[in-house]
């Protein structure tokens, strides 16, 4: 029986996505929408039988409900501000699907706005469950697969203490030959917004807000040393643990808990004094006439330079850690479960596509097969372990674990 895939973006994560979509179930047939007049081009050493191209606009509404009435199931690998538009649009057009990104902005600090969006996921958690579909978000790597192996290792404690979630997206060896360290594997401008948005963490017990001007300084970074990355990373706190803990239903249970991305060592140094003299703020200054975004220009800077980009011959890595301390059977225990993972140069994907694209494709197919336990909006939380890491061990994304005596 064939099924109908609409691929909406066919940037980084979407090219991987609808690779692992064609090649792994024969019945599907994907159409992939993008803007970019290239797109036919792009996609025509696929089968014409299996994959067809639309130049679309994201922002043409019309043409995208059209497109989604004719599907079966939506990957949308589109930029973070379009994700609640295109989950509203496929509520409306009455087709389940799946995103790795936010429905949450985790930039907006306007609380009225924040209110807004609350009241409008809330409506579409409502209407999705009452018509039957599946919206399953934040099915990437970070958010996404860190917090399915969160919810395995929750699963071994009677009591959680502690709990630190770290994901990492870096250069291999060999490819770690600029000043930064660092090479993009993601959207630049998404990289800066992620450099300058507040976290929050859970500390003895409280939440604590963190500003963003503060996330690189010294204080807020520690080291963690994983042998198979080659060299320690700097790791500082970046996302919202008290919006994973209620999640998690460790709210006023858990003292410590955090999550954390991980960079090589220098990154932190650098970037907190980026911070500090205003290169990541996003209002507009004047430069010539013209009204620049500082941030905007800093993205456009190093995403000009090729030293901070990926050569065909080099590889990225991908790591997660979830680290979780409590106690077990009367016993301190501490469980850790990781994942590493790089570039394959057979396909060419880097890690970073691999993670997030290849976990996308394997969210349509759980969809599709009615595997997932329920419906309505869902999160990673909601898609079992044994769903997830059996089915990407095909493509050698592994997970090892770990525990010892804790304390």
């Amino acid at each position: 029986m064939t099924r109908r895939v609409l691929l909406l973006g066919h940037g980084a994560q979407g090219r991987a996505a609808l690779h692992d979509l064609v090649h792994g179930d024969g019945e599907l047939r994907v159409t992939v929408a993008d803007a970019d007049p290239a797109l036919p081009a792009r996609v025509a050493s696929y089968p014409a039988e299996r994959v067809s191209a639309r130049v679309v606009d994201a922002a043409d509404r019309d043409a995208v409900l059209a497109l989604m009435r004719d599907a079966d199931v939506v990957v949308e690998a589109l930029p973070g501000p379009m994700a609640l538009p295109t989950g509203q649009m496929a509520v409306e057009a009455g087709v389940s699907l799946v995103s790795s990104m936010y429905y949450r902005d985790p930039q907006e600090r306007d609380p009225a706005r924040i209110a807004a969006t609350e009241r409008a996921i809330a409506e579409l958690a409502r209407t999705a469950d009452a018509r039957g579909l599946t919206l399953l978000t934040e099915f990437g790597l970070d958010p996404g697969l860190d917090l399915v192996m969160g919810a395995r290792a929750l699963s071994e404690l009677d009591e959680v203490h502690e709990f630190h979630a770290y994901g990492a997206g870096i250069p291999a060896e060999g490819a770690r030959d600029n000043p930064l360290q660092y090479k993009f594997s993601w959207s630049p401008i998404g990289v800066m917004r992620s450099y300058h948005r507040p976290a929050r963490v859970i500390h003895e017990g409280r939440v604590e807000e963190i500003d963003p001007a503060t996330l690189f300084e010294a204080r807020r970074v520690h080291l963690v040393d994983v042998p198979a990355i080659g060299a320690p990373l700097e790791c500082y706190p970046n996302g919202d643990a008290a919006h994973y803990a209620e999640l998690f239903g460790l709210s006023g249970r858990v003292r410590e808990m955090a999550r954390y991305t991980g960079r090589l060592p220098g990154h932190c140094a650098f970037w907190d004094v980026m911070t500090k003299c205003g290169f990541l703020e996003t209002a507009p200054v004047e430069v010539g006439g013209a009204r620049v975004s500082p941030m905007e220009f800093v993205a456009e800077l190093l995403a000009s330079q090729a030293r901070f980009q990926y050569a065909d011959d080099e590889a990225d890595l991908t790591f997660v850690r979830v680290d979780v301390r409590g106690v077990r059977a009367g016993a301190r225990r501490r469980v850790v479960y990781d994942l590493i993972d790089r570039r394959d140069f057979a396909t060419g994907f880097t890690s970073m596509q691999r993670t997030v694209g290849y976990t996308l494709a394997l969210g349509a197919r759980l969809i599709l097969d009615g595997a997932l336990p329920k419906r309505g909006l869902l999160t990673p939380l909601d898609v079992p372990y044994d769903l997830v890491f059996p089915a990407l061990e095909r493509h050698g994304i592994r997970v090892t674990r770990a525990e010892q005596a804790w304390g």
